[in-house]
């Protein structure tokens, strides 16, 4: 721009000498050197406007990089003594993630979960710890949608997926989907499926899965509960199972969210006990236990039973399996259970569990013996739950959010959320779990009902049976070849629990 300006004022200069030396009439002198000057100061005008032009977008781009392409080098656009002001939210924060495990892949692996949530949570558990151990790679395991509850739900509805795969990035890689060449012939039905055997040890899988996934590049297993033994594992692959539990398997944001808002809402009326109460009309169906209901009701849980051919007992004898403490107990019998207990009757009561079989006819001892009796759809408002509605998977991931935090824990029957609940209240510092006696319970209830017991001996009895099933330090019970009767993995995964004030194992 200079050089130009210093050009143009010589052009005028020597037009001007020109002038001077030639004979000219003055008028047509003055005519043009006033026309030179012009050009001057429009050249002038012109450059101070470039310039200016100039200085305003690199003072905007200063703003914008200066930050980022000087990282905090003093700039002519921000003083060195003031701070640059940097705006985090929780989506740009940077998160430190475990290094990437190297390894030869040996193939891919392909899930499909069966059961309820906690039936799928426990068997991810073990997928992912198996894709670790063969040095395979894992694709984001698919949810159960053909069982009783027809939850349409998929992985990244109910779990933080991004987390899951990040967070285990240094175990075991892990894909949303199968690369393109192998989706194609997945997609042409060239991919073999199976179901591994039940309670199998590691060797199993080494031994025979890995060879088909070597041999096929990719393998699906169809079903995936109780697929991994309780005990006997390497004690790398059992910590990693309650790795996975416990840090990996994080819910959405919009399920932890509206859980809080829970936990929030009870924590402000108090202590609160969460009673994981198994009394909907598919257990009842499923297990034949029918104490206390109605011909009619016998009828229709029966119906049901009949008409779901996975469900393989059909013919229930429920007295029998009463006594033998194999059913869920009931509203009437958990509410003298509860009172036997002493616990305060003015603790709010948090009700785990979906609709409730006969209703308020069969809650009508319990909450008369506790009035603070409360559920998620009387806490929170219809539209709260608008999004959840016929997603009975993520129904049970709040109820599982508040279940962790709750003072008590007590569930009516040893099902997959009860036995994962249990384990988890340990991980957190064996936190209050009342685990009922069934068996004794019926027994001692019959007598205190037919006068062969009174309240006083009746309550005592509870109370001493109970005295050391509250969850505390305890090892699993072991029986080989009997996976099905030993104590489960997750309810007590002592591989990864300390214990607390060093107190002794219980035995």
């Amino acid at each position: 721009m200079c050089r130009l300006e210093r050009t143009a004022a010589r052009s005028v200069y020597q037009q001007e000498s020109m002038g001077l030396k030639a004979e000219k009439p003055k008028g047509s002198a003055l005519a043009g050197v006033s026309r030179s000057r012009m050009k001057l100061w429009m050249i002038r005008a012109t450059t101070t406007v470039l310039l200016w032009t100039c200085v305003v977008q690199l003072t905007a781009l200063g703003e914008m990089w200066g930050p980022r392409v000087l990282k905090g080098w003093p700039s002519c656009f921000t003083p060195s003594d003031s701070p640059i002001p940097m705006k985090l939210s929780s989506s740009s924060m940077v998160v430190s993630l475990p290094p990437k495990r190297i390894y030869k892949n040996n193939g891919y692996l392909m899930v499909s979960c069966n059961g309820g949530l906690n039936q799928m949570r426990a068997a991810i558990c073990d997928m992912v710890a198996i894709a670790r151990y063969l040095n395979v790679t894992l694709i984001v395991p698919e949810l159960d949608k053909t069982s009783f509850w027809a939850d349409p739900s998929e992985f990244q509805d109910i779990f933080d997926v991004d987390h899951f795969i990040s967070s285990l990035r240094d175990e075991v890689r892990i894909l949303k989907e199968l690369p393109p060449r192998l989706k194609k012939r997945l997609e042409l039905g060239m991919v073999p499926s199976m179901p591994p055997v039940s309670w199998s040890d590691i060797s199993y899988y080494s031994h025979q899965i890995l060879p088909l996934i070597q041999k096929h590049k990719v393998l699906h297993l169809n079903r995936t509960d109780a697929r991994l033994a309780n005990n006997g594992l390497p004690m790398e692959i059992q910590k990693l199972r309650c790795r996975v539990n416990y840090s990996a398997l994080r819910f959405t944001s919009q399920i932890e969210e509206l859980g809080k808002r829970v936990i929030n809402i009870l924590r402000q009326n108090g202590p609160f006990l969460v009673l994981h109460l198994r009394y909907e009309m598919d257990m009842l169906a499923f297990s034949g236990c029918t104490q206390g209901c109605s011909v009619e009701e016998v009828e229709e849980l029966t119906r049901m039973r009949y008409a779901y051919p996975w469900w393989k007992e059909k013919v229930i004898n429920s007295d029998l399996k009463r006594k033998d403490g194999l059913c869920p107990l009931t509203p009437e019998e958990t509410a003298l259970t509860l009172r036997a207990l002493d616990i305060d009757r003015s603790i709010q009561i948090y009700i785990a569990a979906g609709e409730i079989y006969g209703a308020d006819r069969r809650m009508a001892s319990l909450s008369a013996a506790f009035p603070n009796v409360v559920r998620k759809e009387t806490l929170l408002e219809p539209s709260d739950l608008r999004f959840f509605q016929n997603h009975s998977s993520q129904m049970a991931a709040l109820d599982y959010m508040v279940s962790l935090e709750s003072d008590i824990f007590v569930p009516t029957y040893d099902g997959n959320m009860a036995k994962v609940v249990e384990g988890h209240r340990r991980y957190l510092g064996y936190k209050k779990t009342i685990l009922l006696n069934r068996k004794l319970l019926v027994e001692l209830v019959d007598q205190y009902n037919n006068g062969s017991l009174g309240w006083h001996e009746f309550s005592s009895a509870v109370k001493a049976a109970h005295s050391g099933r509250m969850g505390m330090p305890t090892r699993r019970v072991v029986i080989p070849d009997k996976p099905k009767e030993e104590d489960y993995y997750y309810s007590n995964p002592q591989e990864c629990l300390q214990l607390p004030d060093h107190r002794p194992w219980t035995l």
